[in-house]
């Protein structure tokens, strides 16, 4: 209600205005209209709206994301069964692993613009795309259960050293590794150097450099080194790092995060070291770490939103993602860090999020038994078939497998999810060239697009992986697949000048395994061909795969080593070419782990008790129940 007040000696406005009275009446009526009209437009603005926050209580408009989390939450807690597993000329920020460099997700401008620092409209999206912060929401349970876990229950639980017994080995073998191990050494010295906190080291201007993808939180590349370092046995580095991480690791941060990245690498990267060490300070700040993602759940089918305000809990999708999507291999690649941090916690809210997905999945229908890689986390259905098992899709296939071994192979849904999903793979993605290369098409709404990128040649070893475990008619054609996969991407490192491979090649034209366009001749460090050949070795023992990981190892040192560490190169078909001026933190947690271990025995990390998370972080297989008795 509007009340009109006259001032002293002055007439009311209206009357000012030389209105008769009639005319007053009408004139208040339609003001008073045209004011309600206002005000109520203010409720059916989207919940994102920050005009509508202006005036209205935050609670009010967080109420609906709020209590659809928490039904959410509540059906993947009644649901779960299972007791308890990325543009491009080269950017000048952190990469995300599953970025490449032409699809929506991949398209390189768009990529890379999502990882720099940008106004502030570019964050917002349209409809639904941004949740905000749960302060409506119920409360994540204490993850400081009255329970402890039992580290040396776990220790003795698992199979092998976690070093290895070094025994046996050749001369030639050990030489190889130790030179490996002295590229760790390099990097991380320099980053010591002149970096220690940023997130990458800058080798040829000798400075740090932080970017935005990781919501504020620092040193990226000492979370991602330390189980490296570890497994190298480099303990005064280790050391190092895990000073810092005790003294100036600082996780009250404000800003804008990736969910996946921030899990893969700091909740990865920390569990990991736990689980090798045993240090309480590695599994307090996952947990920590840990609860501070919960909020990007809620949304009404619980598919969590790719972008994430550690301070403030307000989570929203990208801004290039369509209309508002959620991201295949970023929503499905929580899976193993959760399990884990329910396992560590006793807090069932990780477990029971991630769980949620699996539902959902199964309940919307696939096209062709394929993944889209776009899903809509209010509607639950696809926004649109595009189809990867490269950048966007990669390690949402690579959990479903990891799963089931984590699970000690108990997790007979990951099992049935992924040989679902590798089967329809085979049949409509699953190509060779006019030059008998075998290779992993892209699929657009049915049209197939001859392309396979550098983050699609994971997919040789997950192949591998899963063959160990399939029939026995169905496996030696994986291991045959997975062969021939491996050897495709090899090619693509063979054909260029520098030996190294481009961030994407093709099959068209009369081209094969090479690239076609300027924008995908870069290399920025990228682990994949290197982790295929090191479960190739490891299941095969062929000496081909050792053979090939030396010939990496001696182009990196030739073309990516600079004065102050390891540079991406701009493009792989020149001998000399122009450095990209980033040692990716990826380099440290994927590339040169996988190289070390190709040259290691089996039983170093051996299989049999962990499996990798896509940064490479080892997480145990669950061999049995580590939970301790209830302490009083």
């Amino acid at each position: 209600m509007v009340l009109l007040r006259k001032l002293p000696g002055m007439p009311g406005w209206p009357t000012a205005l030389g209105l008769r009275l009639p005319q007053k009446f009408l004139f208040l009526l339609f003001l008073s209209g045209l004011l309600t009209l206002c005000f109520g437009a203010l409720f059916l603005l989207p919940d994102s709206s920050r005009f509508k926050r202006l005036f209205l209580p935050r609670r009010a408009t967080a109420s609906t994301s709020s209590s659809s989390a928490a039904s959410s939450s509540a059906a993947a807690s009644s649901s779960s069964t299972r007791d308890t597993d990325l543009p491009r000329s080269p950017p000048a920020a952190a990469e995300p692993r599953h970025a490449s460099p032409a699809a929506p997700r991949r398209l390189r401008e768009k990529l890379r613009a999502a990882a720099r620092p940008a106004p502030r409209a570019r964050q917002q999206v349209q409809g639904d795309g941004r949740a905000e912060p749960a302060t409506g929401a119920a409360p994540a349970r204490d993850t400081r259960a009255p329970f402890r876990f039992d580290y040396e229950r776990f220790r003795r639980s698992l199979r092998h050293p976690v070093r290895g017994r070094r025994t046996g080995e050749d001369p030639e073998t050990r030489a190889r590794r130790m030179k490996i191990k002295e590229m760790m050494k390099f990097a991380w010295d320099n980053y010591k150097l002149y970096a220690l906190g940023k997130n990458e080291l800058r080798p040829l201007t000798k400075n740090g450099h932080i970017g935005n993808m990781f919501g504020g939180l620092r040193g990226a590349t000492v979370v991602d080194a330390l189980d490296t370092l570890y497994i190298m046995e480099l303990e005064e580095e280790f050391q190092e790092a895990k000073k810092w991480v005790e003294k100036s690791f600082d996780l009250n941060v404000n800003g804008e995060a990736s969910l996946f990245e921030v899990n893969i690498r700091y909740v990865g990267g920390l569990l990991a070291t736990y689980y090798l060490t045993g240090e309480e300070v590695f599994k307090s700040k996952a947990l920590e770490l840990g609860e501070k993602l919960l909020p990007a759940f809620n949304t009404p089918t619980g598919i969590p939103r790719g972008v994430i305000n550690l301070g403030s809990g307000m989570s929203w999708s990208w801004g290039w993602a369509s209309a508002g999507s959620s991201i295949l291999a970023e929503f499905g690649t929580l899976h193993l860090e959760f399990l884990h941090l329910s396992e560590l916690s006793g807090n069932p809210v990780f477990a029971e999020k991630v769980m949620n997905i699996r539902k959902v999945l199964n309940r919307v229908e696939k096209p062709q038994g394929l993944y889209p890689n776009f899903l809509s986390p209010v509607t639950g259905n696809w926004v649109q078939h595009h189809v990867s098992i490269g950048g966007l899709g990669d390690s949402f296939y690579e959990y479903l497998i990891k799963s089931w071994l984590m699970s000690d192979k108990k997790d007979s849904e990951a099992k049935k999810m992924y040989d679902d999903a590798l089967e329809a793979i085979e049949k409509h993605l699953v190509k060779k060239s006019a030059g008998g290369l075998t290779y992993i098409a892209e699929w657009r709404g049915g049209v197939l697009d001859h392309k396979m990128g550098h983050l699609a040649c994971f997919s040789g070893g997950m192949i591998a992986l899963g063959a160990e475990h399939a029939g026995e008619e169905r496996k030696q054609h994986y291991m045959d697949l997975a062969a021939e996969i491996t050897s495709t991407c090899h090619e693509s490192y063979a054909r260029s000048d520098t030996k190294l491979g481009p961030e994407a090649f093709r099959f068209d034209a009369g081209t094969e395994a090479m690239a076609t366009r300027l924008s995908e001749r870069y290399y920025i460090l990228r682990p994949e061909v290197v982790e295929s050949y090191m479960y190739m070795w490891r299941l095969t023992h062929d000496p081909k795969y050792r053979q090939w990981g030396w010939e990496v190892v001696k182009a990196l040192e030739k073309h990516c080593r600079v004065e102050a560490g390891f540079s991406g190169i701009r493009d792989v078909y020149t001998t000399t070419p122009t450095h990209d001026n980033m040692q990716q933190s990826f380099f440290l947690a994927e590339t040169l782990k996988y190289l070390y271990l190709l040259f290691c025995e089996d039983d170093v990390l051996s299989l049999d008790d962990w499996v990798f998370n896509t940064e490479a972080h080892p997480l145990p297989v669950n061999h049995t129940n580590f939970k301790a008795s209830v302490q009083q």
